[in-house]
């Protein structure tokens, strides 16, 4: 038994009034330790690339056939990518620095939104990263049946709209 399983509950007693909070409080520091490694190992991955997890991700976001060709908008990427717009700022700037993304007047009509795609060098780096990619989430889901992982991302679908519909904090001031 490693440290990461070590005391955890089979089941939450309903007898115990801390018994829901103790699993919560458990499965939220597991999903942040997940989401730390994650970022790791992620950036490791594709560090022949000269790419981190963020970078990863918004290529990812652009290499899709619904944004291959006119790109997304900043709106988009930041609502597909779960992301603020500073965070979001700095990757695009850092991308678009080395020649991967760029920012072209949309093909909607309406000449003042920027859209952000891939370049063709973009592109080149994708297809590259690809094969990377694959080999993480092969070594990283080793462990795991197809079923399983269809089961956690359904589940972390639930706790992403769980989370999507709660209110947002006050703001400060």
């Amino acid at each position: 038994m490693n440290y990461a399983t070590q005391n955890l509950p089979t089941t939450a007693p309903a007898d115990r009034p801390d018994a829901r909070f103790d699993v919560a409080n458990r499965l939220f520091l597991r999903l942040y330790q997940a989401s730390n490694l994650m970022h790791k190992t992620g950036t490791r991955a594709v560090s022949r690339h000269n790419a981190t997890t963020q970078q990863w991700a918004v290529m990812g976001a652009l290499s899709r056939p619904a944004a291959r060709e006119s790109g997304m908008t900043v709106k988009e990427l930041i609502g597909f990518l779960m992301v603020s717009r500073q965070n979001l700022a700095g990757v695009l700037a850092r991308l678009e620095d080395l020649g991967l993304v760029e920012r072209v007047r949309g093909a909607d009509g309406d000449g003042r939104l920027r859209h952000v795609r891939l370049t063709p060098e973009g592109e080149r780096v994708w297809r590259d990263m690809l094969g990377d990619i694959r080999g993480y989430y092969a070594a990283a889901l080793d462990g795991f049946t197809t079923e399983e992982c269809v089961l956690l991302f359904r589940l972390l679908d639930r706790l992403r709209d769980s989370l999507g519909g709660l209110p947002a904090p006050p703001t400060p001031g």
